[in-house]
Formats: structure tokens, sequence, C-alpha cells
């Protein structure tokens, strides 16, 4: 199996040491993202980064206000719920984040001025709104008093990055930039060297929305999970397991084949602790397993106890109950009734079901007791035939005992006849089923499995039935409510009648009972512990003689089985294995979650797919220009580098464009960094002190407005 672990998360990194003394005109270059915030110098080879979160909260030890950044809110869990983002999906709003973010920043450069003496080139969202811009620059010049600032969409600097010309050469690259944001995807064309803003597309699908969903599958899929699921780790596996299917459809087909869906699949084991058990000598062992013996030993004398004493008592009240019955005649049918009630009996009704119910169970114990004696001794009974006139009263009480202890003699002994008759004629079917057997074994087996599918089917259409009544509005169900009415409706007897105290004859006939089992659908079915028990006999007598059944064949077989696909979907574990019950098998998941950036609706979203758009913004341009575009298209962002993205592309955008036209996919070299070092290779030009503005156009104008240039936004007012 294609196991890969959880890896453990890893301690904060060390802040590098502050970098040495840059000149003022040295630009600052802050590439901010919604994930990650990176800034630095643009003098330097790399920037610095870290998690763009930060958190307020006070130490416990010393009661302190502290403020992390980054790596170091995940030290302490109480930091970690009260986090922050300057981001809320794709638009920027939390400025008080955004300021700490920025002091630790300048703090990490080690500048340590007043005011930060240094251009600034920032990234922001593509058509980001106004608002959001006018207060990054009220907060760039109000607090920190910049001398300039510029924004620049970080997908066209990632495109500059891997398209640069010669030095002092003007920028002239041609692309279609595909942008892949951790809240949005952005779809960029570039002609000449510069960003056509008005015809760039962006859907609102990114790589903190696929995260989202792999783990709302996940959840989904194992709902009793042993662990917590969390969003970094369904982060981790999205970008270690997921992948682009060239043709989604065509992966789904092959995926039926429940092998092929073993083969593909890939399984994250989780963090388990095994249970630690507590090892017993042998002697130990035989000491409990002594002790458990003489305990249910005990439990058992206690349970024989508390049955004969249960029995004696019965006895002694059938016994009174009807010495009641046979003075009837000494009381009038008044005295006779409250009598009855004196002794808690309503009616004389009432008190013959007493007396027919205390025989019944004095039956059957009786039958009990002489399942258990082989051997019964016939007893002396010497008064029962002895007139009453010779007897005292203590005789009498005595010759009605000996009455009652001979008819239960006689009844264990009508029991055990009966037991020996059921027992012969069992032997006699079932010598003459071996005999049948014998003679014609296919034949037999024929028979039984036939008998086999009849009971299976009835337990089926009960079942089925069962389920029907669930829905109101099916034929069994409203077959019921029609039972029920008919019942409460009251019309067994003419209106006369009732009034004329005729009697209602209801339950007079066993079968009227049974509309009640069929109205009372949680009452449990007899006839169902029936059918149970004689397919359970059924299926061991061919277990036992036919060779071609199998236990694969029996009902309770069947009935657990599940479907070999949906065991490859989802594989189940045993109970008691902690390991395999800790893994998650992440097979459809893989592609599926990729190819919501086609499909955003499959996800919820109503918006275009990544090719839609692409396509849409091509078909806004001649086929001369639509060619140089198709030539370099451009994918950059961490999302970019998930396998299956290039050939994805090339099979969207190829149906669509001539045959004769060249379409060529390219990656970033780095899509995580390419961006922030392209906005340093740009500040280190002539061109970046004319994009920028100053504090003076600032006060001027006001923050939303910007210059005009390729690598920024186009959307707001322009500074001339």
């Amino acid at each position: 199996m294609n196991i890969t672990r959880l890896p453990t998360p890893a301690p904060p990194a060390v802040p590098r040491a502050p970098e040495p003394y840059h000149t003022a005109h040295t630009p600052l270059i802050i590439d901010n993202g919604s994930s990650s915030f990176r800034w630095g110098f643009a003098s330097s080879p790399a920037p610095q980064s870290g998690p763009n979160v930060i958190a307020k909260y006070k130490e416990r030890r010393t009661n302190k206000p502290l403020l992390l950044f980054g790596d170091g809110v995940d030290l302490d869990s109480g930091a970690k719920a009260q986090s922050r983002n300057p981001w809320e999906g794709d638009v920027l709003l939390n400025f008080d984040a955004l300021e700490n973010a920025l002091d630790y920043a300048f703090v990490n450069l080690g500048i340590d001025t007043p005011s930060i003496d240094h251009p600034v080139l920032m990234t922001e969202r593509l058509a980001s709104p106004l608002h959001s811009r006018s207060l990054t620059s009220e907060l760039m010049f109000e607090l920190y008093s910049v001398p300039s600032l510029a924004y620049c969409v970080d997908g066209v600097m990632s495109f500059y990055q891997n398209n640069k010309p010669v030095p002092k050469d003007p920028f002239t690259s041609d692309g279609l930039v595909i942008s892949f944001n951790t809240a949005s995807t952005s779809v960029i064309p570039v002609l000449n060297g510069k960003g056509i803003m008005s015809h760039a597309k962006r859907i609102p699908w990114g790589c903190s929305q696929a995260s989202d969903y792999l783990l709302k599958l996940v959840q989904l899929k194992y709902s009793n999970f042993s662990t917590r699921v969390t969003t970094p780790q369904s982060s981790w596996m999205l970008h270690n397991f997921c992948e682009f299917a060239t043709d989604y459809t065509a992966v789904l087909r092959t995926l039926k084949d429940p092998l092929k869906m073993r083969a593909a699949e890939r399984i994250v084991q989780f963090p388990f602790v095994l249970p630690v058990y507590e090892e017993k000598t042998e002697e130990e062992l035989n000491r409990l397993a002594e002790k458990r013996k003489e305990q249910g030993k005990k439990l058992q004398e206690l349970a024989a106890k508390t049955r004969v004493e249960k029995l004696v008592q019965k006895e002694n009240d059938l016994r009174d109950l009807i010495e009641l019955r046979e003075s009837r005649n000494e009381f009038s049918k008044r005295e006779w009734t409250i009598k009855l009630q004196e002794e808690g009996f309503d009616d004389e009704a009432g008190f013959d079901e007493t007396i027919k119910k205390l025989e019944n169970d004095l039956k059957k114990a009786r039958k009990k007791e002489a399942e258990g004696e082989d051997n019964m001794e016939e007893p002396s009974f010497p008064l029962v035939d002895v007139p009453d006139a010779d007897l005292d009263e203590e005789g009498l009480k005595e010759k009605r005992k000996q009455r009652l202890m001979k008819a239960g003699f006689e009844a264990r002994v009508r029991a055990k006849r009966e037991k020996e008759r059921e027992k012969a004629e069992k032997e006699e079917e079932e010598r003459k089923e071996e005999e049948e057997r014998d003679m014609d074994l296919e034949g037999w087996s024929r028979k039984m499995r036939q008998e086999q599918e009849k009971l299976i089917n009835k337990i089926k259409e009960r079942a089925r039935r069962k389920a029907a009544l669930g829905d109101r509005k099916s034929a069994a169900a409203q077959a019921r409510m029609k039972s029920i009415a008919n019942l409460a409706n009251d019309d067994r007897l003419p209106k006369k009648k009732r009034k004329g105290g005729a009697e209602d004859m209801f339950g007079a006939d066993d079968a009227d009972w049974a509309i009640y089992r069929k109205i009372n659908t949680a009452a449990p079915s007899s006839d169902e512990e029936e059918d149970l028990n004689q397919l359970a006999i059924v299926e061991s007598k061919l277990l036992a003689h036919d060779p071609t059944f199998t236990l694969k064949e029996t009902h309770a077989s069947i009935t657990s089985q599940r479907s070999a696909l949906i065991s490859a979907f989802r594989p189940i574990y045993e109970e008691g294995d902690i390991e395999g019950n800790a893994r998650i098998h992440l097979n459809v998941e893989r592609w599926r979650v990729c190819e919501a950036w086609f499909s955003p609706s499959m996800a919820g979203i109503d918006s275009a797919g990544l090719g839609e758009v692409s396509q849409n913004v091509l078909s806004r341009f001649p086929d001369s220009e639509k060619s140089r575009l198709v030539k370099n298209v451009f994918l950059t962002g961490t999302p970019s580098q998930l396998p299956g993205l290039v050939p994805r592309l090339l099979a969207t955008l190829r149906p669509n464009l001539p045959t004769e036209m060249p379409i060529e996919v390219i990656q970033a070299r780095d899509p995580t960094l390419d961006a922030w070092k392209g906005m340093a290779s740009f500040a280190l030009t002539e061109d970046f002190a004319r994009v920028g503005v100053t504090r003076q156009e600032y006060e001027e104008q006001g923050g939303e407005r910007v210059r005009k240039w390729w690598g920024g936004n186009w959307n707001g007012g322009f500074i001339l």
C-alpha cells in the first residue's frame, strides 16, 4: 500500500539577523499575499517570508500582552485561537493586522529610523477595491512616511521575472498570464510588455477554497474519523496528492474498476496511540478464571432460588384463585362483583384471564423442568382419593395441595411425552430427508435452494414494506392510514345495535388482532423470527451436505456484503485495528478537487471555470494577437505546481484555436517567489521612479489614485 505518514509540525523558523544598512534610495519590496507575507530590499537575493497572520494575547505566566506574527502564532494554542489575517477572502480589510505585519517586517529589516525613508513597491489584487487601496496608502504615507509608493499585480511581475529583457532594453514580451492565488485565479493578457487589464478576468476559486473543499470531502467520507482533520493538514494533502486530470470524465470511468481505484489511491497515516494492556501471569489468569467461575455458580444458584420462589408463589396464587372460583356459587352476582373488586379485579373476564395466565406460566415452567429431568419418578398422592368427609381442615388443605401437585406432575408427564413425540417425528423427517438426499443429491439441493430463496424473498419483501411505510405517499403507508381511520371510525356495529347494548364481537377471532400488527410498524414480527430460524436451518443443511454451497451464499453474508467499488472507495478496517482506523484513503478526491478550477459549480461556486474564462479573454483579440498570446501561456502561483495542469490547459485551449496556431504552456521557474523577484528586478531599473506616487501627490489627489503603468491595476483614477 502507498502509505504516507502525516508530517509533524516543524518548529517556527528563527528570524534572520537584521540586514546591513541600506541607503535611503534602496527600494523596499513587499508581496502582501493572503497566505504568505514576503518582504525585503530590492538588492537582496531572496525575500524574508512568513505566514500572513498575527495574534495579540496575554502571556499566562507574566500576564504581559504579546504580539506574535507568522510561525510564532503556532507556539501557543491561546494565541492561535485569536489569530487574524489582513485579508478576508480576496479583499484587504483588516488594516490593524496589516500594520502589525509591516511593523514586524521593518523591525526585522533593521530599520530603526522614525520614518521609512525607502520607496516601496507593493502588490495588490487584480481589480482591488479602491477602499482597500486608499486605506493602504493612508497607512504607508501617514504612519510610515514613505517617500513614494507603487502598486503592482503579482502575476504580471512573475511574468516579468521569467521574461526579463536585456538590461536597458524595453520589456516587450507577449503572453497570457494565469496566476493562481490563495483566494482567486486571474487571467491577464500581456501584449508588448503591457498588461491589458481591461480584458483581464478573475474567478473566485483559489488554493484556500480547494483546501476547504478537500477538507469537506474528507469529513463527509470519514464522518467518524478518530482524529480531527485540520485545514493545514488538508492543504498539505492538496499539494502532495492532488493533481489535474486531462479528461476528468475518463478518469472517473477508469476508477470504476475497484482494482484501478486501489492502485490510484494515496493513503495518509494520521497519528495514533496504541492502547497499553497489562500483561498477567498464568497464575493470575487462572485465579481470575476461577473467580469468574465461582461468581457464575453463585449467580446460577441465586437465579435458581429466585425461580423456585416465584414458582411456589405462582402455585399458591393459582391455588387461592381456584378456591375463590370454586366458591362462586356461594355469592350473589352483586356480592361476587364486590368480592372480585376487593381482590383487585375489574370484572370476571379479568379474573379468568389471570387464572389462565398463571396456568400457562406454570405449564411453561414445568415443561422446562421436564426438559432437564430424564427420569421422573411418580410421587405418591395418598390424600387425593380420600373422601372430603374423612378429612379435617388441615387434611383438606393438604388434599388440595396434593391435587395441584398431581396435576403439575401429570402436566410434566404430558409435556415429556409431547417432547418425545416431536423428537420421534423430527427423527423420522430427518431419516426421510437423508434417504431423499442419498437417492438424488442434486434434486434435494435444488429443493433446499428454492426454499432458501423463498424465505429470503419473504424477508426482503417484509423489509421493503417496512421501508415503504416511512414514505407517507407510498401505497403501504396509505393502506396503513386507511386501517387506522377504519379503527377510529368504529363502524363495526350499526348505530341502533350500539344503542341497544349489542355486544361488539371484535377480537373473538384471533385474526382480528392482526390489524394492530399491520398498523404498528415498530412491533417485532414473530413471523420474521420464525422465517430467520427456518432459513438458518436450511442454510446449515446446505452447508453440511451440498459441496457447491458456500458461506458467501448465505443470507447473513449477502446482507453484510459491501460493493467492491464502495470497499475500494472507503476501505473498512476492523474495530480493533487502531492504526488502520487512523488512515485516510484519497482516490477520487485527488482529481475532483483540482477539477473545481475548471468547473467551480461542482463545489457550489456560481462562476465560469478557468478554461471558459481563458477562452473568453482570448476571444477579445484578433487572430494575429491571439497567436502571440497563446505562444506563451504562463502559469504562476503555488497551485500551478500541481501535476497535470499543463496538459489539462493544452487539452482545454487547443480545440478552440485554429489548427495552424501554435500553443505553448510554460510554468514559472519559481512560482512561489518569482513575483517578489520580478518586483525587485523592476525596482532596480530607471522606470521604477516613474510609476510611484509621491507623498505630495498623495496629499493632493488622495490614496485611491495610482499611476497607470504596464504592471499595475487600471481601476480607479490615475495621476497623469
